[in-house]
């Protein structure tokens, strides 16, 4: 018998309740709290205040009147939103708190039916060994169920060639031809190359890299022998984690792939939001948010977070 516990339809039900629900009573209906700078047409003019975002000050308007004044918008009332997302091999990693590809579900889930919610239209793209499926754009609810069947249904890649995440942006850059919000989900675990397109993809659209990661990813404790896999090639290693050498080097290595991603996504100009198997949805989300408001109160450049100064958090 299928595990009804594990049915779109259950798993999205319960994100409803335990996500949506308390995401509608923090954010008081303000789901736009989510969106900065997005589809906006000029309403109007006023004195600047306290916190708005200088970007937004008119110029002209405050040399002729000797008072900083702001331009105030009116955003479009439907959006388009993509969820691109690698489901290679390595996103199918996890500990003991679960799966990559599992954290990747529930934040696609959350958010497509919160866009859905207010009439946007969502879409998605899968990438496993190549772009092998997109679900065009649009709403309702039995969408989101649609791509969340899609996205449980699809077998785990035992092994795959190297992910390239290059090919799947450049894909995605051909088929969005509007401009719309942009969620690319992956461990970003890839051959290099895919720095400049996700940077060309944020210039034309509103983009967020969410980064999927494991705890065993950034440091092994002490388990003893045991045989490393590759989860993208396959190929395996005999190790002794006994050896504090050892997990030393692993830890440099981690620290070092870590400095070098988040400076990737700060030379491309994109925010990023980092989502560990042991995170909570909810949790994650209201950190999106927050990023957001920081963000609009900036006056441009890449939001800098706490742990880097690369526009990830």
């Amino acid at each position: 018998m299928p595990d009804t516990q594990r049915t779109p339809e259950a798993i999205l039900r319960r994100l409803e309740w335990t996500v949506l629900k308390k995401l509608d009573g923090l954010l008081q209906g303000d789901y736009r709290t989510f969106f900065r700078g997005f589809g906006l047409d000029l309403a109007d003019l006023r004195e600047y205040q306290m916190h708005d975002d200088v970007r937004h000050i008119d110029w002209n308007v405050t040399a002729r009147m000797d008072v900083p004044h702001v331009r105030q918008y009116n955003e479009d009332r439907e959006v388009t939103a993509w969820f691109l997302l690698d489901l290679s091999p390595s996103v199918d990693f996890g500990s003991e708190h679960g799966k990559k590809r599992a954290i990747a579900t529930e934040f696609t889930a959350s958010l497509a039916r919160l866009l859905t919610k207010h009439g946007n239209r969502v879409g998605a793209m899968f990438y496993g060994s190549a772009v092998d499926a997109i679900i065009p754009a649009r709403t309702g609810r039995q969408h989101v169920l649609h791509i969340l069947d899609a996205l449980m249904s699809r077998p785990e890649l035992p092994i795959a060639p190297a992910t390239d995440l290059a090919d799947f942006l450049k894909t995605a850059l051909s088929v969005i031809n509007r401009r719309s919000i942009v969620f690319v989900l992956s461990d970003f675990i890839s051959t290099p190359g895919w720095e400049k397109p996700l940077g060309v993809m944020a210039r034309r659209n509103e983009l967020l890299a969410v980064r999927l990661f494991d705890p065993l990813e950034m440091e092994l404790p002490d388990m003893g022998l045991f045989v490393m896999q590759d989860a993208e090639t396959g190929e395996q290693v005999f190790v002794d984690t006994h050896n504090k050498g050892f997990r030393k080097r692993f830890a440099a290595a981690a620290e070092k792939r870590e400095y070098d991603l988040r400076t990737a996504f700060g030379r491309a100009g994109v925010d990023a939001i980092e989502m560990s198997t042991e995170d909570d949805v909810l949790d994650s989300l209201m950190r999106f948010a927050h990023l957001r408001k920081q963000r609009s109160r900036m006056s441009g450049g890449g939001t800098r977070a706490p742990k880097a100064a690369t526009g990830a958090f």
